[in-house]
């Protein structure tokens, strides 16, 4: 008996997160989970010989032997459970705009224009939690955050993750109501979720049923369009469908106190340290096992969270901080950002150590991908990368590794899916594993 039979059975009115007392032969291990963080419009990479070569968002020295810079010193706490990543990109997007990048993150496809649009390819996540069904055994197979919301758009997407078919997969950037789908609203009763899901299954058939009637009629590359229209509605679907599985198993009960569910783009710092938060509660009650969180996306002129450095008391808004990044105090401000941003990525570090779990702690059950697409802004070559966690996974950290520019990210991905499980022996360009980042 499962450890989710065991709780229906007992009559227990909540989920617990995974314990090893109830690990049998359908569930024999800890969770293996992964989340990647982006920021966007690169780091502060000023010259060595600079008056503010202390804020080069890079470690000094190589492999065990390194220093961390002002940008990246919140994590000497966490030295031997990070490693920093140089030189490393995705070959495909050198080309590519440099404020183009971003969607290709987890992807590492150069984005191709076909007759319905720019077309992308599925990011890491999807295809861990999806193509592998790594993510079945959770309520929610993933879970995509942002600071922005919804989708973008092409080129200027407001989510990390991609479906199989290259669709975007749209943002939760509101802590309430990521609050309440992870953990429900208090007083609602499963028989008025369960109508709920009912009425929105109906009306996606009816939707689907149109749907086809007027696919017969259209042009060959509107017909196109609506084809990759209805995909995103399947995808609506199977997710109600999902969700109508769940019904029956109680959400975890978590105590919001503290959490500021209300905060939003006006208050840039409880958002992000609020998500964060959920972040953290997400994984340690087995919620979903694979997150992704973007904190702005690359399109400066409406990107909401392209302000929050402004509102923070900063001289610029990010995209202003990056550009002025290349030399003198403009270095230092884009140098405070960075480490403003290593500050956020430190806390759900902090945060994951101190929940135990099995022999460890969550963050040693959980592979943390941090960084962006760019190093300084335009530049799509040697992404600033800091890959943390996942003591018991096989990573060995305390280390920063510096690799040749025709090295492809997505060897560092392939490494990261088959510790979650995958067997796929590729991602996207990858020409082989990134070995260099496990225990030997």
């Amino acid at each position: 008996m499962n450890r989710r039979t065991m709780l229906k059975a007992s009559g227990i009115c909540m989920a617990l997160p995974w314990m090893e007392s109830f690990a049998g032969s359908s569930s024999p291990q800890t969770p293996k989970r992964f989340c990647s963080i982006y920021f966007p419009y690169g780091v502060s990479l000023p010259n060595q010989d600079s008056e503010f070569s202390h804020w080069n968002w890079f470690p000094q020295g190589e492999g065990k032997n390194f220093t961390f810079n002002k940008s990246l010193e919140p994590l000497n706490k966490f030295r031997d459970q990070v490693t920093v990543l140089g030189g490393l990109c995705h070959p495909k997007v050198k080309r590519i705009g440099g404020h183009d990048s971003g969607d290709t993150f987890l992807t590492g496809e150069e984005m191709s224009l076909k007759a319905n649009g720019l077309k992308n390819s599925i990011s890491l996540d999807q295809f861990m939690a999806h193509t592998h069904r790594l993510g079945s055994e959770t309520r929610f197979s993933s879970l995509a955050l942002s600071s922005d919301g919804g989708t973008g758009m092409p080129t200027r997407a407001n989510t990390l993750s991609f479906s199989n078919t290259g669709q975007p997969i749209p943002s939760f950037n509101r802590p309430a109501i990521v609050f309440e789908r992870l953990f429900g609203l208090s007083g609602e009763s499963i028989d008025a979720q369960r109508k709920g899901l009912t009425r929105t299954g109906s009306h996606l058939d009816l939707l689907l049923d149109e749907a086809k009637s007027m696919h017969r009629k259209l042009a060959k590359t509107d017909q196109d369009k609506l084809d990759q229209y209805l995909t995103s509605v399947r995808e609506i679907e199977q997710d109600v469908e999902r969700s109508a599985q769940w019904l029956d198993v109680p959400r975890p009960k978590v105590n919001a106190e503290g959490l500021s569910l209300d905060a939003d783009n006006e208050t840039p710092e409880k958002l992000i340290y609020t998500m964060l938060d959920l972040i953290a509660l997400a994984f340690q009650t087995d919620s979903t096992r694979f997150i992704t969180y973007q904190l702005a996306s690359m399109h400066g002129a409406i990107s909401i969270a392209n302000k929050f450095p402004s509102l923070l008391g900063f001289p610029k808004d990010a995209h202003g901080l990056a550009h002025g990044a290349g030399k003198g105090v403009g270095a230092e401000n884009k140098g405070k950002w960075d480490l403003y941003q290593t500050k956020c990525f430190t806390y759900l570090l902090n945060r994951l150590s101190e929940m135990p779990e099995g022999n460890g702690s969550v963050l040693d059950n959980t592979c943390l991908l941090y960084g962006s697409s760019n190093s300084k802004t335009h530049n799509n070559t040697n992404y600033p990368l800091v890959l943390a966690g996942g003591k018991n996974m096989g990573y060995e950290h305390g280390q920063y590794l510096q690799f040749d520019n025709n090295t492809p990210l997505s060897n560092l991905f392939v490494t990261i899916q088959k510790q979650l499980g995958s067997k796929a022996d590729s991602f996207a360009d990858s020409n082989g594993e990134m070995k260099e980042v496990l225990a030997s």
